[in-house]
């Protein structure tokens, strides 16, 4: 668990609750910014089904959630283990809210889930973003990220990043 002074980040059940109203609001951004639109209920649809957030929790994967002060949902980062690929980790649904941004939490949200990955026993976490997202590539990079190949990821990325995990002895 990662605690900083204005948040706290710790594991929390990926359904329910405020985190399907946080997941709407990702989808409507990402809508926006990357396809330039806003999204319908039939895309939320398709997106659900052909990347379902489910896998985001425990035995192969961790939900981490960013609260505020007062309890108020500011970001998330899923993470699940990918299938077929001993040792990696792949990073989904890295959000922060328009309140939590600016503070850091993008950072605390990244240390955090690489924590929970090595917790996971992977020694490498991938991810994939959009051009559109230069915040999320500059994020990625200054944090020892570099640009990789596509991997069998969802959706319309368009950069593929990669970094092997330091493990504690």
């Amino acid at each position: 668990m990662a605690c900083m002074s204005t948040w706290t980040i710790k594991p929390e059940p990926v359904a329910g609750g405020d985190v399907d109203a946080v997941m709407r609001q990702y989808f409507t951004e990402m809508g926006q910014r990357v396809l330039g639109r806003d999204v319908t209920e039939e895309d939320l649809r398709t997106v659900l089904a052909r990347d379902p957030h489910h896998s985001l929790g425990p035995p192969d994967g961790e939900f981490l959630v960013a609260r505020g002060g007062s309890g108020e949902f500011l970001g998330c980062a899923g993470l699940r283990l990918l299938g077929g690929t001993p040792g990696v980790a792949e990073i989904k649904r890295m959000y922060v809210l328009p309140a939590g941004r600016g503070a850091g939490l993008g950072r605390g949200l990244l240390l955090a889930v690489e924590e929970a990955a090595g917790r996971l026993g992977a020694t490498r976490i991938v991810c994939e973003t959009n051009t559109q997202l230069a915040e999320a590539r500059a994020l990625y990079t200054r944090h020892g990220y570099r640009e990789t190949p596509p991997y069998d990821g969802h959706g319309k990325a368009d950069h593929w990043y990669a970094k092997d995990l330091v493990q504690q002895a």
